[in-house]
């Protein structure tokens, strides 16, 4: 007689010997695949849609801007008479100016890139020179009490004179126009680079020189392992506003000096009624001021922790 045994789903958890080794297999499958789901969840790609909102945020401002330059220059063209060019015009004579920009015809009779390039090596000379003098100086007024109290009436006394008024001491002291136009450069380049530097320098936290004079850190030490690094984002500040003083200054120093540049170009234009160049010569010198800025935006980036903004 063959009899069949039937258990119920409480007794099947349980084998001959009455240990609970099922209920241990199932939670351990079940774990095994909640966790495998899990993974898969995380790390299956997720395609993310295109910001259609953040692109228009970040490109329709500006065409926006400049559609409303152009729209208030061609009502004042119109109400001129076309004395002021309109931007059509304007844009025919840019194409015919940039499509041979480095022709020679005589000593003043250049390309606009030759002008842009003599422009830009008057600034990069005095800049630099201003940039060897100033943050050196700067380092030495904010660390030390005495020489930040000798010289701060005379930073204060000469640096709210005009760039251009230096211009004539450089013509009298070095009998030429183009170092002239570089010591303009230099002058009104290093107040930036030392006001900037020495503040830097006042504000790294005293807690930093306590512990430089408890490990009785040599000066040269002081400066490269802890103030050069503390100082470094308002030296960049500096050398930002330096630079885009410097070349402000440059093409008004080229219309009183004369020789090769973009400003003389453009006093040259006027002398000549060219009014057209002097249009695109305004926006040549914005593009370049625009372009040195967000260079300097980029460096100071690169060696910061902070975000630098314009």
């Amino acid at each position: 007689m063959v009899s069949a045994v039937f258990h119920s789903p409480r007794d099947a958890s349980f084998d001959g010997a009455e240990n609970p080794v099922a209920p241990k297999m199932l939670a351990t499958t079940a774990k095994g695949t909640g966790a495998s789901a899990l993974k898969d969840i995380k790390t299956a790609p997720t395609k993310m849609p295109f910001d259609w909102r953040a692109l228009w945020l970040k490109v329709l401002p500006p065409i926006l801007g400049l559609g409303l330059l152009i729209g208030i220059w061609a009502i004042v063209s119109i109400s001129t008479a076309s004395s002021i060019p309109s931007p059509y015009e304007t844009f025919q004579q840019a194409v015919v100016l940039f499509s041979d920009p480095f022709y020679r015809n005589g000593p003043n009779d250049q390309g606009v890139g030759w002008n842009v390039l003599a422009s830009l090596q008057r600034v990069a000379l005095g800049f630099g020179l201003a940039a060897l003098v100033g943050i050196p100086a700067g380092f030495v007024i904010g660390r030390f009490e005495f020489m930040g109290r000798m010289f701060n009436p005379l930073i204060s006394l000469l640096r709210p004179v005009s760039p251009l008024a230096w211009l004539p001491i450089g013509l009298m002291v070095f009998k030429g126009a183009n170092p002239a136009a570089i010591w303009t450069i230099f002058i009104c380049s290093i107040w930036p680079m030392i006001i900037n530097t020495a503040v830097g320098v006042q504000r790294v936290p005293q807690d930093y020189m306590n512990v430089a004079r408890v490990l009785a850190l040599s000066e040269w030490k002081i400066v490269t392992k802890i103030l050069f690094p503390a100082v470094l984002p308002y030296m960049l500040t500096g050398v930002r506003l330096a630079v885009g003083t410097a070349w402000l200054v440059i093409v008004a120093a080229e219309m009183l000096t004369g020789g090769v540049g973009i400003g003389f170009w453009v006093w040259d234009e006027w002398n000549n009624l060219n009014v057209k160049n002097i249009i695109v010569a305004i926006f040549v010198i914005g593009i370049v001021g625009l372009a040195l800025e967000y260079a300097l935006i980029k460096l100071a980036t690169a060696f910061t922790f902070e975000e630098v903004k314009s």
